[in-house]
């Protein structure tokens, strides 16, 4: 486990117990009619089942990351103003988008193998590496998941949205085209990605990833497509200890030391990121949306801050509205340190929705 992601681990303070209080406080519930029409643009997609998913006690990637978001949200009023959907499931012909068959299916013989070895007295996980566990659960609530993207992709390819946040889990970019890894399974955004450019028809759309760890599954289904830029940075080294020789030409991975803060990442964005976004003139932009580079998450060592990730997403906007009719999905990854996480999904929700 040394090498693994819970080299770091917090749990956080609950925040639903006080949230919840809060959210009675009237000044909390109101929000002007005039910020309730500007935030419909932006589509809320989440479904129960995620929360279902477990990986065992104590494990960083739990279902209060989504209570925490949730309450958040709710108690500043932002939630109530987005347009809610609940999330499908994904098709399966639509993860072969991104995943090999037999991953499919290997994950799916899992969960009924778990069935069975529950009924017959036996563990109540499985285990896929020593970070990563399923339950009974875990194969619905991935389905969910990438569900969420492709729903998400829809509505604002058909207009109805202009861009929308996936509040699911589990997370997805570690998951490679045949491979579960690092608390993922079905790499959500890589999947909604090749979903915009064969179902929809588009030519070009970019994937950007602010999570503390590389998008490894990510680069592992995209690298030579180009179709897609994709673009990230990373702290390293650092689990899952690869990215920095990426070297296909549609990639754009800057590695970072750890206790890198803000400035340096937003001359990254600057200097890499948005002149290859604005060359490539993206059609969409998919983000796999980590907040565990947040100073306060001890899964990693960077010194993000709410500001920062709302700066990163206004540039994304940007470079959206000049040349995608603004159109963005975004999909949760991590964040672990629960009221980091909702303090900072709430300012990336904001730059979305523009208020």
């Amino acid at each position: 486990m040394a090498r693994g992601k819970l080299n770091r681990i917090t749990t956080g303070r609950p925040l639903a117990v006080w949230v919840r209080a809060r959210a009675t406080i009237p000044e909390f519930q109101r929000i002007t009619r005039a910020n309730a029409l500007l935030m419909q643009k932006t589509g809320f997609f989440s479904h129960p089942a995620c929360r279902k998913h477990d990986m065992g006690t104590g494990h960083p990637e739990c279902p209060e990351r989504l209570d925490a978001i949730n309450d958040w949200l709710l108690a500043t009023g932002v939630l109530d103003a987005l347009e809610q959907h609940q999330a499908p499931q994904a098709p399966l012909a639509d993860l072969e988008l991104a995943h090999g068959r037999m991953h499919i299916a290997a994950l799916r013989g899992l969960t009924d193998g778990l069935r069975e070895d529950i009924a017959a007295g036996g563990p109540t996980h499985a285990q896929i590496d020593p970070d990563t566990n399923l339950n009974i659960h875990t194969w619905d609530a991935a389905l969910y998941a990438a569900g969420a993207a492709l729903a998400a992709t829809d509505a604002v390819m058909a207009g109805e949205l202009e861009n929308a946040f996936c509040a699911v889990r589990p997370p997805g970019h570690h998951a490679c085209r045949d491979q579960a890894m690092g608390f993922c399974f079905f790499n959500n955004v890589a999947v909604a990605a090749r979903y915009a450019l064969e179902r929809h028809g588009l030519e070009r759309v970019a994937i950007i990833d602010f999570d503390v760890h590389h998008g490894n599954g990510t680069e592992n289904i995209v690298s030579g497509d180009a179709r897609i830029l994709m673009a990230s940075f990373f702290q390293h080294p650092f689990y899952p200890y690869g990215g920095a020789q990426s070297d296909a030409a549609n990639l754009v991975n800057v590695p970072l030391p750890a206790y890198s803060k803000g400035d340096a990442v937003r001359a990254v964005v600057q200097d890499h990121w948005l002149p290859r976004l604005e060359a490539f003139a993206p059609q969409m932009i998919f983000i796999s949306a980590g907040f565990d580079a947040h100073r306060d998450d001890e899964l990693g060592q960077m010194g993000l801050v709410e500001a920062d990730y709302a700066w990163i997403t206004r540039q994304l906007v940007g470079v959206a509205q000049r040349h995608a009719r603004g159109r963005i999905v975004s999909c949760l990854e991590g964040g672990y340190q629960l009221d980091a996480l909702a303090r900072s999904v709430e300012a990336h929700v904001r730059a979305l929705a523009g208020v």
